[in-house]
């Protein structure tokens, strides 16, 4: 997958060097010869073999692989969230409002369009999410504390910090709460804090730690 990934990012760098001469008519200076144009792809096969064997296509795919590595082990702190300074607690109604008619297998309208359906309804929370800044080794201790002594399984989520380096560590499944989708469905903005089901809600509390 890197490999096309590579060959992808080259097509559309080279693209624009196989077309430049096209770019101006300067008009006619001395004979004329049909122009047999090269085609676009043996171009850009010929660029490519000539820059592995410089070794420049081995340097792009070193940078590349190693950007990507650096993003996956230091992902970019989330804003709009700061340690809990005044614990609190509110709710999340996971329910939605069906766009068109669902329907079975057989044609059959399960929920008509304009339903409120609450997936809450149909299958429970088995565990808890606890949201914590992996930066602080205060919140990180608590949150190892919660998991151990909770009557449920306790996934904890990360705003910031090293998740990978953390799951050496600790021997155990970190998660990184990508483009802080989660913190802003479930309107957090003090960490540590904790969802889980109560009735046909999801409760969310913002732990004082």
């Amino acid at each position: 997958m890197r490999r096309g990934l590579v060959s992808a990012a080259l097509l559309v760098a080279l693209l624009p060097m196989s077309f430049a001469v096209l770019a101006d008519d300067l008009g006619v200076v001395g004979p004329t010869y049909e122009i047999v144009e090269r085609d676009v792809l043996e171009l850009i096969t010929s660029k490519l073999k000539q820059m592995e064997q410089s070794g420049e296509l081995a340097k792009y795919q070193e940078d590349y692989k190693n950007k990507v590595v650096s993003n996956i082990e230091h992902p970019r702190p989330l804003a709009g969230f700061k340690s809990t300074e005044t614990a609190g607690t509110h709710y999340y109604d996971p329910s939605v409002v069906t766009e068109k008619d669902i329907v079975d297998a057989t044609g059959k309208v399960l929920y008509a369009r304009g339903t409120r359906v609450n997936p809450l309804d149909y299958i429970g929370w088995n565990s808890y999410l606890l949201f914590v800044d992996g930066r602080d080794e205060k919140q990180l201790s608590f949150g190892k504390k919660i998991a151990a002594t909770s009557d449920r399984p306790v996934k904890i989520v990360l705003v910031a910090g090293e998740p990978l380096a953390l799951m050496r560590k600790w021997k155990s499944t970190v998660y990184f709460d990508q483009g802080g989708k989660l913190i802003k469905r479930f309107a957090i903005t003090q960490v540590p804090a904790i969802v889980r089901q109560e009735g046909k809600r999801l409760r969310i509390d913002e732990l004082r730690y």
